[in-house]
């Protein structure tokens, strides 16, 4: 089997590279959409802002001396909120680009979220690398959406997730392109869309050859990390790139991996945001991260905030902060950086019914949810931990384990989790115990790169832990 995926990808690849990221045949059909539709007071309250504060005057000749963009489209970048892995969502023009598709389980939610934002097609979808994080939900966005042209890190990845996505993708006929460091995505003409990352050598880490986009609307840019670190962070300092950006993405849930110093003082980000799962079990984001991030700009984080909205004419953007049952919309203007005094923003509070469709939680919303969960997974020694932190005993007995892709499935006998106890199961051969139990298999794991996924006896998602 993997000989045939690994044929797969490279003709793929082969035909990728020949098509190249740039297609100017790509036909425009502009529709508007229904956050643009509902643009109308949001705009006319930033510009008469702006006007209080002297800066709109001459803005329509300005933005077309500043690349063309025209002054009555936005661009908005929606970072969703899919529990612990990344989803963007950029939308302009009638043109759609979605960044990364969170877990397998979320893949519905994002569908459901695009679908009300009247979203049938996708232009490009970009895959910043094969982590089950960040590729787990496509096929349910590539079977459910005409999909344009998709575009890939290049880096393979032997896991189910990934062999699965590169099959879709063949069976669709879509388009599959390998992001090339320096290249323009060709969104849209008035979008700038640069890829920085990967070069043309790639890391034995496979979140260092994520692709990283920089994405400049008139005067507003968005720099979009991926899960790279402090290793790609420091190759494009090297590289020379002007990472000054309005609002970052930050890289890798704001792990202790990325985020450094003077990468974070290269960008200097005015808004920052970390895609995060809630109570995650990897520490993110790390505080001292956390802190560094603060101290330069305000912080959105997807475990608190909910989805998080940027929209931007390209002279002033906004962010909304969808709060999950807050009923409440927290709107912040920011004028960019070159246009006015940063000390002129203002904050408006509006009160609203809470969205009837929201992207789906990290995982089911099961009584259990809460107190059992994966607490750790050793891919070299084969074992995974199951976790009890309630304060009463819960029942195992047809509760489920899986690997990536589901390859491997471990059904739980007869037990009983007492409180604030672990299990450990083992994959090879041994006697069951109370807290240690034996898949009986051959080695299962895989040593570079693994998932495990907690079921409960009727068949929802309890938990998830990825290493």
């Amino acid at each position: 089997m993997r000989w045939i995926i690994g044929l797969i990808f490279v003709l793929i690849v082969i035909a990728g590279i020949n098509a190249g990221i740039k297609d100017d045949s790509l036909a425009e059909e502009p529709q508007q959409t229904a956050q643009q539709a509902g643009d109308t007071d949001l705009e006319a309250q930033v510009r008469a802002e702006e006007t209080a504060s002297g800066q709109d005057s001459g803005l329509a000749e300005n933005n077309l001396a500043n690349g063309g963009y025209p002054a009555d489209e936005n661009l908005t970048v929606h970072f969703l909120d899919v529990g612990q892995g990344d989803s963007i969502f950029l939308e302009y023009n009638g043109k759609a680009m979605l960044v990364d598709a969170g877990e397998r389980n979320q893949g519905s939610g994002i569908s459901a979220y695009l679908h009300e934002h009247d979203i049938s097609g996708i232009d490009y979808v970009v895959a910043t690398h094969p982590h089950a994080d960040h590729i787990g939900g496509m096929d349910e966005i590539l079977n459910g959406f005409q999909v344009e042209h998709f575009i890939d890190s290049g880096f393979p990845q032997t896991s189910k997730t990934y062999e699965n996505m590169l099959i879709t993708i063949d069976e669709k006929n879509i388009p599959f392109e390998v992001a090339e460091k320096g290249e323009e995505i060709e969104f849209d003409p008035a979008v700038d869309v640069e890829v920085l990352n990967p070069g043309p050598e790639y890391s034995d880490d496979l979140n260092e050859n994520s692709v990283v986009l920089k994405v400049s609307y008139g005067e507003v840019s968005f720099l979009l990390m991926g899960d790279a670190g402090l290793e790609t962070e420091e190759n494009l300092m090297n590289a020379g790139y002007d990472l000054d950006s309005d609002i970052l993405k930050v890289g890798h849930h704001a792990s202790r991996s990325g985020s450094g110093d003077e990468f974070i003082s290269a960008v200097s980000p005015e808004i920052s945001v970390i895609e995060v799962g809630a109570d995650n079990d990897y520490g993110h984001p790390h505080p001292e991260v956390l802190e560094r991030l603060q101290k330069v700009s305000r912080v959105y984080r997807t475990d608190l905030d909910g989805s998080i909205v940027v929209t931007t004419d390209g002279s002033a953007y906004t962010v909304i902060a969808q709060k999950a049952g807050s009923g409440e919309e927290v709107i912040e203007t920011e004028p960019a950086e070159s246009g006015a005094d940063s000390s002129s923003a203002s904050m408006i509070i509006k009160e609203n019914e809470p969205e009837d469709a929201e992207v789906e939680e990290n995982v089911a919303s099961s009584s259990t949810k809460s107190i059992v969960y994966v607490s750790d997974l050793s891919l070299q020694d084969e074992w995974v931990e199951i976790t009890n932190k309630g304060s009463s005993p819960v029942s195992l007995k047809g509760w489920k384990i899986e690997d990536e892709g589901s390859k491997h499935t471990y059904t739980f006998p007869s037990c009983t989790l007492d409180s604030q106890t672990t299990l450990t199961l083992y994959t090879g051969e041994g006697t069951d115990t109370a807290t240690e139990l034996y898949w009986r298999e051959s080695p299962i794991w895989n040593n570079d790169g693994d998932t495990a996924y907690l079921y409960d006896d009727s068949e929802k998602l309890v938990d998830v832990l990825e290493r």
